[in-house]
């Protein structure tokens, strides 16, 4: 039988990387570039794709560990890690 909290776990989960994306979101924006969720892995894995200016800066892995990992991890200690996708 499936576990009816994880759903609405899985849901909120969502809805706090989301905002984590959105409370970044203007620094991007200042330097040419963005960032959307791709998915939660079953692992919890945060996937993500870097776009605009972020697909080539040197400090997007920077940007992804110190701004948004770190603060996941505050408000979603279920977050594992953050990934970019690799193009």
């Amino acid at each position: 039988m499936e576990n009816p909290n994880v759903q609405p776990k899985m849901k909120k989960t969502k809805e706090i990387v989301l905002r984590a994306i959105e409370d970044l979101r203007p620094y991007l924006h200042n330097d040419g570039g963005d960032m959307e969720l791709v998915e939660i892995t079953k692992d919890n894995k945060v996937i993500v794709k870097l776009l605009g200016a972020c697909q080539t800066c040197s400090v997007s892995s920077v940007t992804m560990k110190a701004g948004l990992e770190e603060n996941l991890k505050i408000l979603a200690p279920e977050i594992t890690a953050v990934e970019a996708l690799q193009y």
